[in-house]
């Protein structure tokens, strides 16, 4: 079973999953760069990098190989923080994150959740009121992820 998802994980892309994946001209570790730094260019306007995951060195620990993966957790406390105050919950599932990851073909890829899927999936699985125009955020969203894949 395991293997079945593994193997459907690298191989395709469901269209309306919710997940926005871009390939990247870039190594994991350029990508992963090149997104916190796109973040990091927004600070001013309040986003930052909380922190990452690298997953595949975790693995190493225990004996374990796999392709790189590397979650990168970010986002804006200014707009985020607000919103958990009402409704603890949602921190199970935001701040936002970015994956990124390398395929069995060596293929780096970027992925995250698309604003539509955490605005209309994610704040009402917690009862949180999304905002009434997140267009500016899934264009920041669409420029931090293009200024790191290409």
């Amino acid at each position: 079973m395991t293997l079945a998802f593994a193997m459907f994980a690298t191989t395709s892309f469901a269209a309306d999953d919710g997940i926005i994946t871009k390939q990247s001209k870039y190594s994991v570790k350029e990508t992963v760069e090149k997104f916190q730094a796109a973040v990091k260019q927004r600070e001013s306007g309040g986003f930052i990098v909380f922190t990452e995951i690298d997953h595949a060195a975790a693995g190493k620990k225990f004996g374990i190989d796999m392709k790189p993966r590397t979650v990168i957790i970010f986002g804006n406390p200014k707009l985020g923080t607000p919103v958990m105050i009402k409704t603890p919950l949602l921190a199970i599932d935001v701040p936002p994150k970015a994956l990124v990851w390398e395929d069995d073909q060596g293929k780096v890829w970027l992925s995250y959740n698309s604003p539509d899927y955490l605005y209309k999936t994610i704040y009402p699985r917690h009862g949180a009121e999304p905002p009434q125009n997140y267009a500016p955020f899934a264009k920041l969203l669409d420029e931090m992820t293009d200024q790191a894949t290409k």
